[in-house]
């Protein structure tokens, strides 16, 4: 890791271990946050070169305050700036020639006030960039090292505790109240990075140098965007090969992509890209502060399960039930003891305990059954984690069960999460939890979810992480040239057809009729029966207007359906180019499924796959993923979704070509991928046969 932090940028090593620090715009008055930052830098116990300016001069903290940044005698390598908006890019001109080469701006009044501020924050990255300065911020708090240490915040002392969970956020206020949460929650931090408004350095550029640092066991990110998408994916995902990473993006209400006009597009909203992308580069989501540091305490703590079977162990009936409909919630099982396991409880519990899984010791079960339990548990083959369940003792107290098991959950190979349960009479044996960083929680609900992202680690770590490899009996070439002729919106049946055969995906027997003798002609030709389908750029959704026919057995019914059908798109759309009807082979049997493409503003093109048909956005039964697509994260879509689920077959549907249907998803991303100018791709349906795939419709759209 270490190696990678040099790799990916050594330009920001002075944010994390300066020789030297010069704070600009220190405050002699105890109110000031100019005063805040002195006080911490010069508290903190740093044991680098520490160096104040203020145009009064005088001495602060029994250090010399200088009246200019000229005067400090280095070294500095490192300025934090807190001077107001209008005179940072003097202040950074002047570090810049005493070569200092990061600088923190903790000042406001830039890109978050308006125009004006924005104008000058561009006035200070420019400054920035000519002498080779890295910025962080502006209007951000700084950064913390607990075990450097380092502290160029202003937050209210005491500093957070030392521990080995980095936090980095977008947010200086989250991290002031997150600092203090965390105090009453029994963790601390190895690093503390606020980014502000990332005129310069961004969440995506400290992933790497915080992951190096060896005190740091795991990173949790606060974001409220992005600022480059597929950099944040590579990123992290090398970040990820080596330590859990954990993300609370907010700003979940966001409008998406409101001008999609296909299926695809308007179900793949910003969320669905985040989610898509935080997918592919390992990182786990959480939907509250409280349930990502829950997961960071666990995945800090605790070692990896083997899999997915939890056994429970608790003194009362009703917890034990809580617990065990938490796991299932979580994706979790509850584990099925071995008869000896079962046996070895009975001897070690009274006659009255329940020894399946939950296993209730019943409320007079004393220290010792505690510990005597969870060890025959975690010997148990079966059993790939315990929850232990600790509300406070009738008969003992809950800090003597905490010693008794103390020294089992230290040694063991599993992890052991911990609710305890109560408050007045818990705190014995929350403190001596904690003081050995056993992960507790008050509920079985939160100790379930833990124990979930402790199941995602292990299984994200145990996949094959392969890069997406290009399918075979692709004709880039062929797909070229109809695009290179093509005009933008949408494409026509022809182009948007030619694309899927250069690209190995198979299309029905199919030629464009402009008149009912024609459409005749072409089906006699083709066989029968057949379908008929209007074609208009204006039309997006045929059956909507009756632009569809199927089943046709006869030339009479095709000439009849295509004169119906015109007169009705005609009737509905007096202005729509009517190209024509297409007429295709008529594909019976199979399931009917959505595959499709849409480019995100962000993250690129994203693949969506799900239930097809006329009510794909009714049912909306379809899950996404970044393209161009891993065999893994193809499976994965048919994994999330009842469609590609029931292509195993389903009660009185028969299985269908899986194999077929994950080929047609992993050549329509790398479609995407390969030509950007694709702004949507939509096959609705694509036919999964017993055998085969065929995309019966689809449309394609040029940017």
């Amino acid at each position: 890791m270490r190696g990678m932090l040099k790799a990916m940028d050594s330009s920001l090593s002075p944010f994390f271990d300066p020789q030297g620090v010069v704070v600009i715009g220190i405050s002699f008055n105890p109110a000031k946050l100019g005063y805040g930052i002195a006080q911490n830098l010069a508290n903190c116990g740093y044991r680098g070169a520490i160096h104040f300016v203020n145009p009064k001069g005088g001495t602060l903290f029994d250090r010399p305050v200088y009246v200019d940044v000229s005067q400090v005698p280095g070294p500095a390598d490192l300025a934090v700036l807190l001077v107001p908006a209008a005179v940072v890019p003097a202040t950074l001109q002047a570090c810049g020639e005493m070569s200092v080469r990061a600088a923190v701006i903790a000042s406001g009044g830039f890109r978050e006030v308006g125009p004006e501020g924005a104008r000058l924050e561009a006035i200070c990255l420019d400054i920035a960039r000519r002498h080779g300065m890295r910025l962080m911020g502006p209007n951000c708090i700084g950064l913390i090292d607990t075990h450097l240490p380092l502290d160029t915040t202003f937050l209210p002392p005491p500093a957070p505790p030392a521990g080995d969970i980095a936090f980095l956020s977008h947010s200086g206020a989250i991290c002031a109240a997150i600092v203090d949460w965390s105090r009453g929650q029994g963790f601390g931090f190895s690093r503390l990075v606020s980014l502000g408004n990332q005129a310069d350095v961004t969440e995506t550029d400290v992933l790497a140098p915080v992951a190096a640092d060896a005190h740091t066991r795991v990173l949790a990110l606060y974001l409220e965007g992005i600022s480059d998408g597929r950099r944040f994916v590579d990123v992290a995902g090398q970040v990820t090969q080596h330590k859990p990473v954990l993300a609370l993006k907010v700003g979940r209400t966001g409008s998406g992509q409101k001008a999609a006009a296909s299926h695809t597009g308007a179900l793949a909203g910003e969320e669905a890209a985040y989610e898509a992308a935080f997918r592919r580069a390992g990182v786990q989501r959480a939907q509250t502060a409280e349930e990502m540091f829950d997961w960071a305490r666990a995945l800090a703590w605790c070692p990896l399960p083997q899999g997915r079977h939890v056994a429970v162990l608790t003194n009362a009936g009703g917890p034990g039930v809580m617990a065990a409909d938490a796991l299932e919630a979580e994706g979790l099982l509850l584990a099925s003891l071995a008869e000896d396991t079962k046996l070895t409880l009975c001897e070690t519990l009274s006659e009255a305990a329940s020894v399946s899984n939950p296993v209730d010791m019943l409320a007079t079960a004393t220290p010792q059954q505690y510990a005597g339990s969870l060890q025959i548990l975690l010997a148990d083959e079966n059993v790939h984690a315990v929850l232990l369940i600790l509300p406070p003792p009738p008969m003992f107290s809950a800090g003597a069960v905490a010693r008794q098991v103390l020294p089992i959950i230290q040694t063991a190979e599993k992890p052991v999460v911990i609710a305890l349960m109560g408050y007045s009479l818990i705190q014995e044996a929350q403190a001596h939890f904690r003081a050995v960083n056993i992960p507790i929680y008050p509920f079985p609900e939160r100790a379930a979810s833990a124990l979930a992202a402790l199941a995602r680690r292990a299984d994200y770590l145990a996949q094959e992480q392969r890069e997406p490899a290009a399918p075979e009996g692709i004709n880039e070439e062929k797909a070229r040239r109809l695009l290179a002729a093509a005009k933008a919106g949408w494409l026509s049946q022809e182009v948007a057809n030619g694309l899927l055969e250069a690209y190995g995906i198979p299309t029905p027997p199919a030629a464009l009729a402009r008149t009912a003798a024609e459409a005749k002609g072409i089906a006699q030709e083709i066989g029968f029966p057949a379908a008929l389908k209007i074609l208009s750029p204006q039309i997006t959704h045929k059956s909507d207007v009756g632009g569809v026919a199927l089943d046709l057995t006869g030339g009479a019914a095709v000439t009849n359906a295509f004169k119906a059908m015109v007169a009705r798109a005609r009737a509905s759309y007096p202005e729509a180019a009517i190209e024509g009807v297409l007429v295709q082979r008529m594909i019976r049997g199979g399931q009917e499924v959505i595959a499709g493409i849409t480019r995100d503003a962000q993250f690129g093109p994203l693949a969506m796959f799900g239930s097809g048909g006329v009510e794909v956005e009714g049912l909306q039964d379809v899950a996404f993923a970044l393209a161009p697509l891993t065999d893994a994260a193809a499976q994965r879509l048919l994994h999330d979704t009842w469609a590609g689920r029931k292509l195993a077959g389903h009660r009185d549907i028969p299985p269908a070509d899986q194999a077929g249907a994950l080929d047609i998803l992993i050549r329509l991303g790398q479609l995407a991928h390969d030509f950007p100018q694709l702004a949507e791709i939509e096959i609705n349906p694509l036919l999964v046969l017993a055998e085969g795939v065929t995309a019966v419709d689809v449309r394609a759209r040029l940017a």
